[in-house]
């Protein structure tokens, strides 16, 4: 039975190695598509009363700074759903503009920044980053 075993291991050992090899080799990945990327941001503030800047910031062609406003999310007496809802339709429509000309909404982030002053927070924005892309 020894020698059985001392003329198969050889092989086995060889047969192992190769489907190892084989199992673990790298791929040379091409890609297929090479992008380019644009992005939006949003900057809501959350200052009662109209006093914070809210606004859609964009860079043109020209690498200049192009500002739309949009409402900030309270008024003097609380939260307003219907500027809520005016900066939402504005953002879509922004989104769809881009959609339109060919670029796909590739990521989106969000953060928040509070400034707590005496322990309330009196003010306060949302970022929101819009990153798309375009296969060139």
């Amino acid at each position: 039975m020894k020698e059985s075993f001392k003329f198969w291991l050889p092989p086995m050992l060889m047969v192992t190695a190769i489907l190892c090899f084989w199992a673990f080799k790298t791929e040379n990945v091409k890609q297929d598509k090479v992008y380019i990327f644009k992005q939006f941001s949003t900057v809501e503030s959350v200052i009662a009363g109209g006093l914070g800047r809210s606004r859609i910031l964009t860079t043109d062609d020209n690498g200049t700074l192009v500002e739309k406003d949009l409402l900030n999310f309270y008024s003097l007496v609380g939260i307003n759903f219907g500027n809520i809802a005016n900066n939402d339709r504005l953002i879509v429509e922004k989104v769809n503009e881009w959609t339109i000309q060919g670029w796909e909404l590739y990521q989106i982030s969000t953060g928040s920044q509070t400034n707590m002053s005496g322990g309330t927070t009196s003010t306060g924005i949302f970022i929101t980053r819009y990153l798309f892309r375009k296969s060139q």
